[in-house]
């Protein structure tokens, strides 16, 4: 078995594929395998009775969005009768920030790998605090649920498709050079987003009112571009799935009690271990004590070649998740040695335009003791609450370890 072959096959594909944002369409008509009863979430399969505060605060709120409850026990009897199914985002070619919760009815980004056919999909970005992919399900989050979705989604999809569609990958090697990570820090990326939307905004509005919201909303919120470029990075990553002996990790994701990841000679199967709790930095009136173990499908990004591992390019974003510019530098000078590759369209500046760290090896992972590096949002550990920080975790070295001895299992090593 040519194990470098099949890495550089891999992630060959991964660097070459360019994924655009094409459209928008709500997640019954677009995502493969939507369900009138079914829910997606982020990380690997998790059932209501193991999920966290935040995963079941976000599915409350997804079932009262729907208008499948009214209230949050009826909300919570409904999952419990087996009448709503529960399944992970990646199963259906999307990915979801922090709970990752997505509805039939919720619109989604539509996301055309160019260069291999395939689609990705991900929901709108509700901004930080108290929002749905916290755990929050308030009046005011179904509200601004709402209008993201009745209001905000339509005018996108028209001015996007005016435009022509989004290079979110151009955006993001020109974001990573404006000090942006692609995680936690997307200031740049989503200014960007904003640019390229606007004139088009303009135009497909109903009237001004309606712009000037949309147009604030997006600049207000620097998280804006975060969900096209999670769904970006879903699209390059599944370009280097099901490689035969490869041992890269096509997908890393939590759900707050699980981190999971899949490897790409592997297939389909996710090895598993308890989620970590994050380190980091809390909003006022909240500690360590209050926070949920990590969550989210957003480690699609490291998984790509950015966030976490693109930290050197944005030594900024240690104000937020706790640290020092040197830090930032250090992170990203570990990644290189659990990764296969240095990516050829994603540079940093600070390193003489090195390519990012590209390509997570589970064989280097378990061969050098060194678990990658993530960065996240933190969310309350109780259902309702929201977020309350952000920082940095380490995915456990035990998920390495149960894909390589598969991997040996597999191929006869």
């Amino acid at each position: 078995m040519d194990i470098d072959r099949a890495n550089t096959e891999t992630v060959e594909r991964m660097m070459e594929a360019r994924p655009v944002l094409v459209g928008l369409g709500k997640a019954i008509d677009v995502v493969p395998g939507m369900r009138h009863n079914l829910l997606l979430h982020a990380g690997p399969p998790i059932t209501w009775d193991r999920a966290s505060g935040p995963m079941r605060g976000a599915l409350i709120g997804a079932l009262l969005f729907e208008g499948k409850a009214q209230n949050a026990a009826e909300a919570e009897a409904l999952v419990k009768s087996g009448a709503i199914d529960l399944e992970p985002c990646h199963d259906h070619q999307a990915v979801g920030p922090m709970a990752g919760v997505t509805s039939p009815s919720m619109e989604m980004y539509i996301l055309e790998n160019k260069t291999h056919g395939n689609f990705s999909y991900s929901n709108l970005n509700e901004g930080y605090g108290k929002v749905l992919r916290y755990g929050a399900y308030d009046a005011s989050v179904l509200k601004r649920l709402h209008w993201l979705n009745d209001v905000m989604a339509p005018v996108l999809r028209h001015a996007i498709e005016a435009g022509g569609g989004i290079d979110i990958k151009a955006l993001l090697a020109e974001a990573l050079h404006m000090g942006d990570e692609g995680h936690n820090r997307n200031k740049a990326g989503s200014i960007l987003y904003l640019k390229a939307l606007a004139p088009h905004v303009a135009k497909a509005a109903p009237n001004a009112d309606v712009a000037a919201a949309i147009l604030k909303d997006i600049g207000d919120n620097a998280l804006s571009v975060l969900n096209p470029v999670m769904a970006a990075c879903k699209a390059m990553a599944d370009a280097g799935r099901n490689i035969e002996g490869s041992t890269i990790v096509t997908a890393m994701a939590r759900n707050g009690t699980d981190i999971g990841i899949r490897v790409s000679g592997l297939g389909d199967q996710w090895f598993t271990a308890p989620c970590p709790q994050p380190r980091g930095l809390y909003f006022p009136g909240f500690t360590a004590e209050d926070g949920s173990p990590d969550i989210g499908d957003s480690t699609i990004t490291e998984t790509a070649g950015i966030g976490g591992f693109a930290m050197a390019a944005a030594p900024a974003i240690v104000t937020f998740v706790s640290g020092t510019p040197q830090d930032a530098i250090d992170t990203t000078l570990e990644m290189y040695e659990i990764t296969f590759t240095e990516h050829k369209y994603f540079t940093i500046p600070a390193l003489g335009f090195r390519g990012t760290p590209t390509g997570l090896d589970i064989r280097k992972v378990v061969e050098t003791g060194i678990e990658p590096r993530v960065n996240t949002g933190i969310a309350h550990k109780d259902a309702g609450v929201g977020q309350i920080g952000a920082g940095l975790v380490r995915p456990p070295m035990a998920l390495f370890e149960k894909a390589l001895v598969a991997y040996a299992e597999k191929y006869g090593f």
